[in-house]
């Protein structure tokens, strides 16, 4: 088949949250961007669906905040989470400024395809789906100057570009070709996630149930829990060992609300593994390249801020890099703007969720009985006003971006 090439400003690779929003703000600036996505379409079910208040204000900026407001999402105020001895409320999100004092719950798929439909309408945004990036292109200095791809027909594609970003995820392929290690951190859980129908007088929004040494997170989707049953790190074939129905039996046990739906788990092939990663990137570029959102920094899915922290990392490289581009101006050394500016709330927010971790989750999943609810929590239910705490912490985040 015959090779093809183009030729462009910016190559984006992977049109998750990051690498949609960095092509979209860029085409937006009137730089000229081509984004390659491996599959032919955002349908992936087991993804972050959280989309937080400063993604809600990124969003509102870009005028796209009724557009997303007439999606089939859900508002929630908080997080409900279940113990031995009672059910305890993380975060009141009512308690942040208006107008966005809430966490919508939204497939991603939707997300980004709203995304996708506005950027389509930019003259110099090229969205290239099935086409999957496999190496990087480099002159004979070594510097990067794009990408090489297989299309959908199985030819070869080549995409010449005075930047490439790499926004494609946490196993990155081109992250790897530029020979950028990250740092690990561990995690002591990985998490299985499924479906379970949902019907009418069934509890609303984001539920946790925390039992003997397995915990259950179920978000509401309207006619389905989404579940994600979280299990000791490398331990899904021990469970697959011992059978569908202890799995079922130990779903039942965490949310007996649903005994009689776990039947609906048919198969292991329903039952898709995250292995949960927690690591960093310590130089984020090379010569012609930079890594951002999961490929920079794998975040924990405590929180569910993986989705937007990579917004922030595309909302800071357009607006500090955007400029430059047009241009024609950019230098090797203004790509480590992005890693001086959002280092800062990768680190913190890392540390916050290897915290929540090693103290509660990994408590939990070395128990042999269910335990209490930590003090923290009753902390916050004896003072709702420290509710605010932890809502701001995860809803604005550390150091929220904003489009120029």
């Amino acid at each position: 088949m015959a090779e093809r090439e183009s030729r462009t400003r910016v190559c984006v690779v992977g049109s998750g949250p990051a690498g949609l929003m960095l092509a979209f703000l860029l085409a937006r600036q009137g730089v000229e961007v081509v984004l390659l996505e491996k599959h032919a379409d955002f349908f992936r079910d087991f993804r972050g669906d959280t989309i937080h208040p400063s993604t809600l204000d990124v969003l509102d900026e870009l005028g796209l905040g009724e557009a997303i407001a007439r999606l089939p999402g859900r508002r929630e105020s908080g997080v409900n989470v279940s113990f031995e001895d009672g059910t305890y409320q993380v975060g009141d999100f009512t308690r942040l400024p208006k107008p966005h004092n809430y966490l919508l719950i939204l497939p991603q798929w939707d997300f980004l395809d709203v995304l996708a439909a506005e950027a389509a309408k930019l003259p110099g945004f090229t969205l290239l789906r099935s086409t999957e990036a496999v190496d990087v292109l480099r002159d004979d200095t070594g510097r990067v100057t794009g990408v090489s791809a297989v299309g959908p027909d199985g030819a070869a594609v080549l995409v010449h570009a005075e930047l490439t970003v790499a926004c494609d995820g946490r196993s990155s392929v081109i992250r790897d070709r530029l020979g950028l290690v990250p740092v690990d951190f561990g995690a002591p859980m990985d998490v299985l996630w499924f479906r379970i129908s949902r019907e009418p007088g069934d509890p609303e929004g984001l539920l946790g149930r925390v039992g003997a040494g397995a915990m259950l997170v179920m978000i509401d989707r309207h006619d389905y829990y989404q579940c994600g049953y979280v299990i000791p790190k490398g331990g899904y074939a021990k469970l697959q060992a011992e059978g569908l129905d202890r799995f079922r039996e130990r779903v039942a046990g965490l949310a007996p609300m649903v005994c009689g739906r776990v039947g609906e788990v048919t198969s292991w092939e329903q039952v898709h593994l995250l292995t949960v990663q927690v690591n960093r990137l310590e130089t984020w570029h090379v010569p012609g390249a930079l890594c951002i959102g999961d490929a920079a920094h794998a975040m924990s899915p405590v929180g569910g801020v993986g989705v937007n922290l990579a917004v922030q990392d595309a909302v800071a490289t357009a607006r500090l890099l955007g400029p430059k581009l047009k241009a024609g101006r950019l230098r090797t050394e203004d790509l480590d703007l992005v890693r001086k500016r959002r280092m800062f709330p990768t680190r913190l927010t890392q540390r916050a969720q290897r915290a929540a971790q090693s103290r509660l989750v990994g408590a939990v999943l070395r128990a042999d009985t269910p335990i209490k609810a930590p003090r923290v929590l009753k902390l916050f239910r004896r003072f709702p006003a420290l509710q605010a705490v932890p809502a701001r912490l995860v809803g604005r985040g550390i150091r929220p971006e904003h489009v120029a």
